[in-house]
């Protein structure tokens, strides 16, 4: 599973092929932000050494569709090298945070039921800074 969601990651270039290191992920995160063509992500995540405390993210794709994800649909399967949450509903649905440098990622996979509309596909994952505590920019 985890593997599988690695390497679409990798192959769409929004994962470096580099092992994800084991430091302990500690963040009081708040993500909102609106790209030019619609795409909205309004993100919050809370993790103390690696322990997920809060967590929600929706993710609009301008007109066409929605994904929501919520702390209380999901329970803590994993804490290294990263964090794992599992969808308690038995879909499969595992949501992934692990930290980089310049930013900690919170991705899907397996997701497709929490997303309206079969824009599922188009969902990235949410980069926050380690820092500061927002949104990533990477550019």
């Amino acid at each position: 599973g985890l593997l599988a969601a690695a390497a679409l990651l990798a192959s769409c270039g929004l994962l470096s092929t580099t092992p994800i290191a084991d430091r302990a992920i500690n963040l009081d995160g708040r993500c909102v932000q609106t790209e030019e063509d619609g795409y909205r992500e309004n993100a919050t995540l809370r993790v103390q050494d690696n322990v997920v405390q809060a967590m929600s993210w929706q993710v609009q794709v301008g007109r066409r569709g929605s994904c929501r994800f919520d702390y209380a649909d999901f329970r803590q399967t994993r804490q290294r090298p990263h964090a794992e949450l599992l969808a308690r509903d038995g879909s499969g649905c595992k949501l992934m945070i692990w930290q980089e440098p310049r930013k900690i990622s919170l991705a899907h996979a397996g997701c497709e039921r929490r997303c309206t509309a079969g824009i599922y596909e188009d969902v990235f994952p949410v980069m926050f800074d380690p820092a500061t505590g927002g949104c990533a920019q990477l550019q």
